[in-house]
């Protein structure tokens, strides 16, 4: 906890970015934090969904360069795992986007999207109506339950 005062919105945008590559975390909890030791909620929203639309956005360029060593390295996804997004974003198209934030699926999710070289107009712009409908989802939500 004195970490993230330490590091407030930085520390938030951070841990958004991670989340959405290479560490098997949410940031969903930190967000919530933040806004709860701040008392607004604009600026960790904005953090956070820039963080994580940003750690998508490396995803995507790891899955259209079809870097394979770096998708099992550095985000370790193994075959069936993309494999298991695959058929996701074949059954459910470009729209299965809107549900990159998903825990599991999400993050291979905009891998595959990168191997499939999906226009990155519409990848940016389904994956930060997901990703940021969540914080925000999440944010009025702690709003109320304070409240």
């Amino acid at each position: 906890m004195e970490l993230l005062s330490q590091y407030g919105l930085i520390g938030l945008f951070l841990a958004a970015f991670l989340a959405a590559t290479i560490l098997p975390f949410s940031s969903e909890a930190l967000l919530l934090l933040l806004i709860h030791q701040r008392g607004d909620w604009v600026w960790p929203v904005v953090a956070a969904s820039f963080g994580n639309i940003l750690g998508s956005v490396v995803n995507y360029v790891l899955g259209y360069t079809g870097s394979r060593w770096l998708l099992i390295k550095w985000l370790r996804l193994d075959d069936r795992t993309i494999d298991r997004a695959e058929r996701h974003f074949n059954r459910y198209g470009v729209y299965s986007l809107l549900f990159a934030w998903l825990p599991v699926v999400g993050d291979p999710l905009t891998v595959v999207a990168g191997l499939f070289k999906t226009r990155f107009s519409l990848f940016l712009i389904l994956v930060s109506l997901g990703k940021v409908g969540r914080y925000l989802a999440l944010a009025f939500g702690l709003r109320i339950l304070l409240t």
